[in-house]
């Protein structure tokens, strides 16, 4: 037994040597009664940036697409700033303009000085305009077979194959050719983009114009039969709404608008109650630029800020709240089912009322068709995928238009899809002047059926204590607020 106890105190001393290393950390050298060095100090190596701050900013100056927008101000309006980002190992660099505010951002890398991001004008404030990967809906629908595939079953379907060079056949190569602009929007080019964007829509405004001008034709049918056109329209609408299901992404539009439902179910108006940051605690991680959008409202919920989503009317609110009974809401930017159910339900709703039109004007072949169009159109799937409120304002319209002989019909659905977007609004007089130039009583009709859908869509206001201060709290945060927006979407709102 004596020879194995030293051999026993060794391991003890090995087993415990781990331990008192751990509890307590030298900051010298540590001897043992010898002399012997049994420990050496560990130091935490400092991150210190291997550029300055002052030759981060000048190559970021320096890189052709900034240098060429700055130039555009004066140089002795400018001001500039950079930051060390030790978790990226690179600066953040902003240039400012005394009287247009912030001109420039991007990133410079610390170990080679090479410019990794560089946005200028209109992509500074609006990260919608940058060409992130994800930053909308259309995931795989943007891949080019998905996409093209869509174009290709589009063009197939409703050609005029007898007269290739017909006017019908070029407004449908103009309607896909919007697929341009979204293709270098999402590559990031927004100076390309939107310019790309006007031309084809004056084509299509001129051709509304001139058609009204020389009044209905006769238009020559598509090639294929009714019962094709119905089944590929049935396959598209499921394929649809699976790829709604699988890939697609909610952007800030569909999360305003369960948010906006969930208010709305617990009593309170969208409309000044939307989730913000501010000073509010916080109850969620950092996102890539380190900031927290998870915050403690005042109702207690953790929830992801969407402080302007209070910007639409208020039936792109209400029309959630079947989809916010079912699913709820937790709080979170999360994948929020509440937004995919109506986002698909509304596809299918437009669908439906384009066949009721069809049906209605032009018989089974027109009935097929004009469904057909929508389910086949890229466009349409991208408002899907987007899970956006898009879809609200053209289904009433398609049923307020299938509705056209009633006067209480299409006052209640244009008013209704006027409180969704506001540019519905500007159908009022159009459809207020259809039927008899006379029969006041006709107008009389339309007039109170317009006044029904307001006050149907307006009665949330009356969920606050007081209604009038309510009115002027949306005003402001819709008409208010729009008014003097900018858009990177627009040339107009690039300053």
């Amino acid at each position: 037994m004596r020879r194995a106890v030293p051999p026993l105190l060794l391991l003890v001393a090995i087993l415990a040597a781990p331990a008192a290393s751990a509890a307590t950390t030298p900051t010298r050298p540590t001897y043992d009664a010898q002399g012997r060095l049994v420990q050496t100090p560990f130091a935490p190596v400092e991150d210190r940036p291997t550029l300055t701050k002052d030759r981060a900013t000048e190559a970021f100056l320096q890189d052709g697409k900034v240098a060429d927008w700055v130039a555009r101000y004066s140089r002795s309006n400018r001001t500039t700033d950079a930051e060390y980002d030790p978790k990226r190992h690179d600066w953040k660099v902003n240039v400012w303009d005394r009287h247009a505010g912030q001109i420039a951002t991007g990133r410079v890398h610390d170990g080679t000085g090479v410019v990794t991001e560089a946005w200028t004008g209109p992509q500074v404030a609006w990260k919608m305009a940058r060409g992130y990967p994800g930053a909308f809906g259309g995931r795989h629908l943007e891949s080019p077979i998905i996409w093209l595939g869509f174009c290709a079953v589009f063009l197939a379907g409703l050609l005029d194959f007898r007269r290739l060079r017909s006017a019908r056949n070029l407004d449908l190569l103009v309607l896909l050719s919007f697929s341009v602009s979204l293709w270098l929007f999402n590559d990031g080019a927004i100076f390309a983009s939107v310019p790309l964007a006007y031309p084809p829509m004056a084509y299509l405004l001129a051709r509304m114009v001139w058609i009204t001008a020389r009044g209905p034709t006769r238009a020559s049918p598509p090639v294929w039969p009714v019962w094709l056109l119905a089944a590929l329209t049935i396959f598209l609408a499921g394929f649809r709404a699976g790829l709604n299901v699988r890939s697609s992404n909610v952007i800030d539009v569909g999360y305003a608008s369960v948010i906006g439902a969930q208010r709305i179910v617990n009593g309170e108006m969208p409309y000044g109650h939307m989730p913000a940051e501010g000073d509010l605690k916080k109850c969620g991680q950092e996102d890539a630029d380190g900031r927290v959008r998870e915050r403690v409202q005042t109702n207690g919920r953790c929830e992801s800020a969407n402080e302007r989503g209070d910007t639409y009317g208020p039936v792109a609110y209400e029309a959630y709240v079947p989809g916010y009974a079912l699913f709820g809401w937790s709080g979170r930017w999360d994948k929020l089912p509440a937004a995919h159910a109506t986002a698909i339900a509304f596809d299918l709703i437009t669908m439906l009322g384009l066949l009721l039109v069809g049906l209605r004007f032009g018989g089974s072949r027109l009935g097929a068709t004009l469904p057909f169009a929508w389910a086949a159109n890229p466009f349409t799937q991208y408002v899907s995928n987007s899970n956006t409120n898009d879809a609200i304002m053209p289904a009433l319209l398609v049923f307020g238009f299938w509705l056209a002989t009633s006067p209480w019909g299409r006052g209640i659905l244009v008013a209704l899809a006027g409180w969704t977007k506001f540019a519905a609004l500007l159908l009022v007089p159009l459809w207020a002047s259809y039927g008899e130039p006379r029969a006041i009583s006709t107008k009389a009709r339309f007039a109170a059926g317009l006044a029904l859908g307001t006050l149907g869509a307006f009665w949330i206001l009356f969920l606050e204590p007081d209604p009038l201060h309510a009115a002027r709290v949306f005003w402001d945060r819709t008409f208010g607020w729009q008014v003097g927006r900018d858009s990177p979407s627009s040339i107009w709102g690039w300053g």
